[in-house]
């Protein structure tokens, strides 16, 4: 890898990959007799799009493409907030962190929506 590449596409995905699978083994084994069926469902749903997201940035990063600091943080960060409102939630976190999981949503789907765009437009130097 070059130096001057950046790494945090492949660090974000691993982490969140990681966590992803401790995070899908607490909620199946840790959680089932706690947490009734809606619950368990948000749970579920945190774990499958972070995991999905986990490797999208896995891949970009192992892809090397040029300018896809960007996306990758809007993917990582849009997962974080995201992922985590529903964990949130599903623990009894207060209901109105349902107004922002959406915010990760949006930025989640920025991100895969702005490497598109540079990918289409061959994506010069920079970030």
């Amino acid at each position: 890898m070059h130096n001057d590449f950046p790494r945090f596409p492949l660090f974000a995905g691993a982490v969140l990959a990681a966590l992803g699978v401790a995070l899908g083994a607490f909620g199946a084994h840790g959680l089932r007799s706690l947490l009734d069926d809606a619950a368990l469902a948000w749970w579920q749903t945190a774990v499958q799009y972070q995991m999905w997201h986990a490797i999208g940035l896995v891949a970009l990063g192992a892809a090397r493409l040029p300018r896809s600091l960007l996306p990758a943080a809007m993917l990582a960060a849009g997962t974080v907030i995201f992922a985590g409102t529903l964990y949130a939630i599903a623990l009894g976190g207060p209901r109105w962190l349902g107004a922002v999981t959406p915010v990760g949503g949006s930025l989640m789907i920025l991100g895969w929506l702005m490497l598109a765009w540079r990918v289409l437009r061959g994506a010069p130097r920079g970030l």
